[in-house]
């Protein structure tokens, strides 16, 4: 068994929410995954996630979003300084961006969140901030049914990479 996997399934209930927290910052989610302790390997956490993420709802996706900073920003109000550090590094391609286009970001980014109540959300990881404003762009063209599900799908993402990073830490 992985060792961070197996200290995480003995640890107590509140240092593993912790841990999951950072992964994705659905607190209803953390809560769940914990229930399902212990959990064998990688495979059967990764299993459990998608299981546990397909189960929430609009609130737990809008608490989650509210833990990542916007593309181009470094940090969010709500973020762990685990989740912190994982987006930053996520969007390390901004850090080598031209001015005009984290301008551009940044104002599609209000624009976004004006459209849709919610921080933009996507998966960054390998992504250039030229792809990130292009995606940006088509999904603002999105009803916010639609772009509620795409959100949550990217943050769906993003939760199944940080627990692999999490798991080699």
């Amino acid at each position: 068994m992985n060792a961070v996997l197996a200290a995480w399934n003995a640890a107590s209930e509140a240092e593993a929410i912790e841990a999951m927290l950072a992964c994705c910052g659905a607190k209803r989610w953390a809560v769940a995954m914990v229930s399902r302790r212990p959990i064998a390997d990688a495979i059967g956490l990764s299993a459990a996630a998608d299981l546990e993420w397909s189960r929430m709802g609009e609130s737990d996706w809008l608490e989650a979003f509210a833990c990542h900073p916007r593309i181009g920003e470094r940090k969010a109000a709500h973020a762990s300084a685990k989740s912190a550090a994982w987006s930053r590094q996520e969007q390390g391609s901004t850090a080598l961006a031209e001015e005009s286009i984290l301008a551009e970001i940044a104002e599609g980014n209000g624009q976004y969140e004006h459209r849709f109540g919610f921080t933009y959300i996507v998966c960054a990881t390998g992504r250039s901030a030229d792809e990130m404003l292009t995606i940006l762009q088509r999904r603002l063209t999105n009803d916010r049914a639609a772009e509620l599900l795409e959100a949550a799908g990217q943050q769906r993402q993003i939760l199944q990479i940080r627990l692999g990073k999490w798991l080699v830490e």
